[in-house]
């Protein structure tokens, strides 16, 4: 098959690439290089899907929001993964017009494109920011939907119009609402890799708030594996599905976990909690389990453990220049 992954050189678009092409299948990536983190990650990503795909792997530089380009791109796929999107909760309080172009009229240019072509499906990446203030945990898909950021608002309209486009269109598509995934590759701005970079430089690492805020975070691994079933698998077609871990962790025992691996003698830090940010997540994956057979493969405590040992193993290329975080 031949694939259009949106936001593919960065963290998640990336890793569906390699592994599309590992599958023996051709690959077209669309990432206008946006510097919102270090684009030597993403160029050290494109390098090493054009190792792995050869000529089956084209990469395009270009945006979402150009719709002569999207048109074209997508009427020679036979899926679409769009992965694109303006990522950060603080970017968007910042500036909320940036992400609703992005994550709302480029999505709905994707779907334009899809709906008048041959396209088999489309998956679009959400997330868990649109759920907002818990009534209840964990939540599951029926759970409303309270946004607390001008992010998790862009990402609730991107998946409603994928909604409605597969119930008035016939476009079949999937809308996965990520829970903060992690693993190699990761933007560098995260409390994950934030937390991991500060103590193995031997430095503190700073939690924003009390700690008590509790995160589902998922192994990119689980996250490719629930996109590569939707590859071939239509079960899930108009639906959307949370995709996390089952496990949740406090920030201050994410911070504790990773500091014991690396040096027990350093103190955490404590900072002023910052504004938007939601108090808890945790994923319902029930669904996801059984429309597509969904299975989270490790718990937080083993994902830190195996990100830490990438880390180590790639520090040279990847290891962020300024250590701050989004807890």
């Amino acid at each position: 098959m031949h694939i259009l992954i949106t936001g593919g050189a960065g963290f998640i678009g990336g890793h569906l690439a390699e592994t599309f092409l590992r599958d023996g299948h051709s690959v077209t990536v669309l990432d206008n290089l946006d510097p919102y983190y270090d684009v030597g990650i993403k160029r050290h990503t494109i390098d090493r899907c054009r190792e792995v795909g050869d000529e089956s792997y084209t990469f395009i530089e270009g945006d979402i929001r150009d719709a002569e380009l999207v048109d074209d791109l997508v009427d020679e796929a036979d899926a679409v993964y769009h992965q694109a999107a303006q990522a950060g909760v603080r970017t968007s309080v910042d500036d909320p017009r940036k992400p609703n172009s992005i994550n709302v009229d480029g999505t709905l240019n994707i779907l334009d494109a899809a709906r008048d072509s041959t396209v088999e499906r489309v998956v679009l990446a959400s997330s868990s920011s649109v759920y907002g203030k818990p009534e209840y945990l964990p939540y599951d898909e029926d759970h409303p939907t309270t946004p607390v950021s001008p992010y998790g608002v862009s990402k609730l309209a991107a998946e409603q119009y994928a909604r409605v486009y597969s119930e008035v269109y016939g476009l079949p598509t999937v809308s996965l609402r990520y829970f903060t995934v992690y693993g190699p590759r990761m933007r560098p701005n995260m409390a994950f890799t934030n937390f991991v970079s500060r103590c193995l430089n031997g430095n503190s690492p700073v939690i924003y708030g009390d700690g008590s805020q509790t995160r589902d975070f998922t192994y990119i691994d689980d996250v490719v594996d629930a996109n590569r079933t939707l590859l071939t698998d239509g079960s899930a077609d108009g639906e959307i599905l949370n995709i996390g871990s089952t496990d949740n962790i406090d920030i201050l025992t994410l911070a504790e976990v990773i500091r014991d691996e690396i040096d027990q003698g350093i103190a955490i830090q404590f900072d002023e909690r910052r504004a938007a940010e939601a108090r808890h997540t945790h994923a319902n994956v029930s669904k996801a389990k059984e429309l597509i057979g969904y299975e989270p493969s490790r718990t937080i405590r083993e994902g830190a453990s195996a990100f830490i040992d990438w880390y180590r193993e790639n520090r040279d290329w990847y290891e962020p220049l300024v250590l701050n975080s989004s807890n």
